[in-house]
């Protein structure tokens, strides 16, 4: 073994990689990229020190964010604002990635599948959603009526939950494409009456 120091260009990958990643984007970039991973309310002030800049250029441009509905805003406990990311921005963010990947008719029968197997859950279950099922069983348990052999597999409420979740996507991207073919045949019935 060797007591030699790693040379210094490899002293700090870190700090290497951050400062490449702010000589190629803009602070607006650097702070919209922070902020679509940020589901818990922060600060201007957290944003801007992950998106090296600074807090006023953070609350400007996260002010925008806002505006676009790409950021949700909340008062914090010092009276200042905090940020974290909208969660219809993430709604449209994967039913624009569903619609790029599965056909229409492809996701009309997806999400047939999924409300038969939401069906099935209620059925089998004799409860309308996941939580009501686990609030039963803590119930159950509490009381201790039931055995173990009645107790439902955590792994069974946590893909009901992933099942109503992606439903809920397949849903809003149906609605989104039946909404882009409506502007596109009215676009295209606009342009056929006019006159050549």
């Amino acid at each position: 073994m060797s007591d030699r120091n790693p040379p210094e260009e490899f002293g700090d990958i870190n700090e290497a990689v951050g400062e490449e990643w702010e000589a190629e984007t803009t602070p607006y970039e650097r702070i919209r990229h922070v902020v679509a991973h940020t589901y818990s309310p922060v600060s201007a002030d957290a944003v801007a020190d992950d998106a090296r800049t600074a807090p006023k250029t953070a609350r400007k441009h996260l002010n925008t964010l806002a505006d676009e509905g790409f950021v949700e805003t909340t008062p914090g406990e010092q009276g200042g604002t905090l940020y974290r990311r909208s969660p219809e921005s993430l709604v449209v963010e994967q039913a624009a990635d569903i619609l790029e990947h599965v056909s229409t008719d492809e996701l009309v029968t997806r999400i047939q599948e999924m409300r038969e197997q939401l069906t099935e859950y209620r059925s089998e279950f004799g409860v309308d959603s996941p939580e009501e099922l686990a609030v039963n069983q803590t119930n159950q348990a509490l009381t201790e009526a039931g055995s173990p052999q009645d107790e439902i597999d955590p792994e069974t409420i946590r893909e009901w939950k992933t099942l109503r979740r992606n439903l809920a996507f397949a849903n809003a991207a149906l609605s989104i494409g039946n909404a882009e073919q409506f502007v596109d045949t009215d676009q295209r019935s606009t342009d056929d009456s006019v006159p050549a």
